[in-house]
């Protein structure tokens, strides 16, 4: 039969995998590991204290316990805010923390009540929860539209349990209530607040694993330069526009980029200048080039620029606005740079070069 030392011993366990998988993360340098590692730890702990209820003093199985209980949900939070960029309320948190944990010591030393200690636990525990659900946006697409929806999900119906707990023990603490089977509420408020920190942490692992993910398909399909897709990204997408473009009759252009005597620039100025000369290419031919276009650099000094649905006159202008602006022939600082342009168009099935 299921029963809290159970239940905080399963925890316990789950607590401590996601320890080491968070471990075998931490090589990753995702930003939030280490407190999420943190939070764990600590969570080992202070279940195994409230485990030692009654072997241990109140002052370890209680009043600590709690204490590092407290801490592990603001870890987690922290982890969440620095993994995605935020700024962490350092003082917000502290505040709240130390205010559920004087209430915790007043209703066990001063005036005992356990309806109230849980109902001042449970208050902070659902704060931090519905703020980790707040920080997490929504993703729409891509690897991160599960782990993220997964995890505001999850912190959301964590903050629910616990303000649903807390109001519950509040009322219990004004009226007692006695039509409930104290055992059964007693377990089921327990798997709430025990349960939370593996499920969090399996939501902070997806996330970390997402990301990962992304940042190495990113790097693969990326020129590291310039920042503009690979050659290997840019074929991809040629098969993809090409096969659209057949399939619908729709018309597809071409541009090949190079830069005139980039060697010179090297061998002049340096290789510096000269992967400045290309970052410099990239950026104003992708702020030229329409939305739908695709620009990648295939090698060198060499650069391709897909134009779906787009006719002759259309790749033209695009060709013609691209030699304009990438006309770097005067520029007073930097090198001076020009390029050569050629078009190809796709016509009826056949490629036509202009």
């Amino acid at each position: 039969m299921l029963s809290t030392l159970s239940l905080m011993l399963v925890t316990t366990a789950l607590s401590v995998v996601m320890l080491l998988v968070l471990s075998s993360l931490a090589s990753s340098k995702v930003v939030g590991i280490r407190e999420w590692g943190q939070a764990n730890a600590l969570a080992v702990i202070s279940l195994l204290l409230f485990a030692s209820r009654g072997v241990l003093p109140d002052l370890l199985s209680l009043e600590l316990a709690n204490a590092m209980l407290l801490a592990t949900i603001a870890l987690m939070y922290v982890g969440f805010r620095r993994h995605l960029g935020l700024a962490v309320p350092v003082r917000a948190l502290v505040l709240g923390g130390l205010a559920a944990f004087c209430a915790l010591v007043v209703f066990h030393d001063v005036h005992e009540s356990l309806s109230l200690r849980i109902t001042s636990v449970s208050a902070y525990h659902a704060s931090v929860c519905f703020a980790i659900y707040r920080c997490v946006p929504k993703v729409a697409e891509g690897r991160l539209r599960y782990p993220f929806t997964f995890t505001r999900i999850t912190a959301f119906a964590l903050g629910c349990g616990h303000a649903f707990r807390g109001s519950f023990y509040a009322v219990d603490a004004w009226a007692p209530i006695t039509s409930i089977d104290p055992a059964t509420i007693n377990i089921a408020f327990v798997a709430i607040g025990t349960l939370a920190m593996p499920a969090l942490t399996l939501g902070a692992v997806m996330m970390s694993n997402a990301r990962v993910l992304s940042e190495t398909a990113y790097a693969a399909e990326h020129d590291h330069l310039t920042g503009a897709p690979s050659r290997r990204a840019f074929f991809e997408a040629a098969e993809r526009e090409l096969a659209r473009a057949q399939r619908h009759g729709s018309g597809l252009g071409l541009l090949l980029i190079d830069a005139d005597h980039f060697k010179r620039i090297n061998d002049t100025y340096g290789h510096g200048v000269g992967d400045q000369v290309l970052r410099d290419l990239v950026q104003r031919t992708q702020e030229v080039i329409r939305k739908i276009d695709y620009c990648a650099r295939l090698g060198g000094e060499e650069f391709g620029v897909l134009l779906p649905e787009a006719t002759r006159e259309t790749a033209l202008a695009v060709a013609e606005r691209l030699r304009s602006a990438l006309d770097r022939s005067t520029q007073a600082e930097g090198a001076a740079y020009t390029v050569s342009i050629g078009l190809a168009m796709l016509e009826e099935g056949k490629i036509s070069p202009t």
